[in-house]
């Protein structure tokens, strides 16, 4: 007898999905989902007919995301608005074009590194790489 694997649909909440394989619990500490009170559910490795495995995100219940954050850690996602057990909303993420308090500038002498207050800001060049706008240092994975 095969054993089925089940995880509930979600009636209303999140679903962030397309999750390059790995990066489903990195995504999950970088958002704070264990500070949730809403159910919750991580899926890796799951069999995906378009990568092949993917890690998936459930979320029940409303919460903010920062698309950004998600965008750069794996611009593959995709996120899906669930309300009453149906799709009302399927956004696909892409590289974002400027990140603010997403990654530290290492340059010990960058402004943003000397003075307090200032945001760490980085940019998208041609090449798909990011760097603190005020020094040009190279952001480090």
């Amino acid at each position: 007898m095969k054993a089925t694997r089940s995880i509930d649909s979600i009636e209303n909440g999140i679903i962030i999905d397309h999750i390059q394989v790995g990066n489903g619990m990195k995504i999950y500490d970088l958002l704070n989902l264990d500070a949730l009170d809403c159910p919750v559910v991580l899926i890796r490795n799951a069999r995906s007919t378009q990568f092949g495995r993917k890690d998936m995100i459930k979320i029940e219940g409303k919460i903010d995301l920062d698309l950004d954050l998600l965008g750069y850690v794996d611009h593959h996602v995709t996120v899906c608005v669930i309300k009453n057990g149906e799709i009302v909303e399927k956004q696909k993420l892409t590289l974002p074009k400027r990140l603010t308090n997403v990654i530290r500038c290492k340059n010990p002498r960058c402004i943003c590194t000397i003075e307090e207050g200032i945001d760490h800001v980085f940019e998208l060049t041609p090449n798909k790489t990011y760097r603190c706008i005020y020094c040009e240092n190279p952001a480090k994975a």
